[in-house]
């Protein structure tokens, strides 16, 4: 295994105090216990949002901390949930008296630690809301789920919540976009290599020279099924289809695509799967109208990439263009 890390086991605490490091105009962060907080958190009167999960997948999360997006995130261990304490930390520390929601992805850790958060901010006096966000198509329950997965759509969840919470919105508008995003968002990945976990120093999982695994989990979770290489617009024809098939979208819809990459697939790549996909939805009357290409949601240093669909409305479109200032995502004032 050759990666750039001292001791495994202190892989998150390095790269936390590096991340604070490097954007401390953004953010700030907290050590012990671990989470990443925006600069001017709390912020009165706003509803805080939190996020978090696993670490490995960067930049999400601690990516996307700072205005018109989350206002803290909480890193576990690689591929690990964080625990109940620093979550419920991070809640307290971007609360600023409207309430505080968490954006979950749908991994049984994440959705049980959170819960435990939540009721003890709530013992705190801390009103919290959850959305759980479960965009992956391509399994119905998986080896770390209960359901579908959350992945690469958690990061446009993220923006449009981050926007509408950094508008004004009360919590439960602010939880019901959150919602909203859910129900229109799907998402579906290919892994060409697999990804090596810094304390495991092997592979975790195995494909040979001329295998690919379609379905995959940003854990590197088995997918719907191993087959031989394939072109790229192919491979972009199988992921997009079962995405189509249960996304409700129809001709005259407008939607931003996403595709993500996960950790070593170099841009050329993104934006000749992004070109066939644009083709795909063209030629099913589906209007590209906003799009993202790059690596957000990661698997290490995975080779691959994921297609996200996010059919739009005015107020998703008005809320994805508002400001963004985090390390990861920016555009507007």
């Amino acid at each position: 295994m050759k990666k750039l890390v001292n001791d495994p086991k202190n892989v998150v605490d390095e790269a936390v105090a590096g991340f604070g490091a490097a954007h401390g105009d953004i953010v700030r962060v907290s050590l012990d216990p671990v989470f990443i907080v925006r600069t001017d958190a709390p912020v009165s009167g706003k509803v805080g949002i939190v996020s978090g999960g696993g670490s490995g997948h960067e930049p999400l999360h601690g990516g996307f901390v700072g205005l018109g997006m989350l206002d803290a995130a909480v890193p576990g261990a690689v591929f690990t949930s964080p625990t109940p304490d620093p979550i419920l930390a991070a809640t307290k520390a971007v609360d600023g008296g409207a309430g505080v929601l968490h954006i979950v992805k749908n991994y049984t850790g994440d959705v049980l630690n959170f819960e435990t958060a939540a009721d003890l901010a709530a013992a705190d006096d801390i009103e919290v809301r959850s959305v759980i966000v479960d965009d992956d198509v391509a399994v119905k329950d998986s080896l770390y789920t209960a359901g579908r997965r959350g992945v690469a759509g958690t990061v446009l969840v993220e923006k449009i919540a981050g926007a509408a919470a950094e508008r004004g919105d009360d919590l439960d508008t602010v939880a019901t976009v959150a919602e909203k995003v859910i129900g229109r968002v799907r998402s579906m990945g290919v892994a060409l290599t697999p990804c090596v976990v810094p304390h495991a120093g092997e592979p975790s999982f195995t494909l040979a020279d001329d295998e690919i695994e379609i379905g995959i989990g940003i854990h590197g979770e088995p997918g719907r099924e191993r087959i031989k290489m394939e072109p790229a617009d192919a491979i972009v024809d199988r992921i997009l289809g079962p995405i189509l098939e249960d996304l409700p979208v129809t001709a005259g819809d407008k939607v931003l695509l996403f595709v993500n990459g996960m950790g070593g697939t170099p841009q050329v790549e993104l934006y000749i799967v992004f070109r066939r996909a644009a083709e795909v939805l063209a030629d099913r009357g589906i209007e590209v109208t906003r799009t993202l290409v790059g690596n957000f949601t990661t698997s290490l240093e995975m080779q691959g990439m994921s297609i996200t669909v996010l059919t739009l409305d005015d107020e998703l479109t008005t809320l994805w263009d508002a400001p963004v200032h985090t390390a990861a995502l920016r555009w507007g004032k």
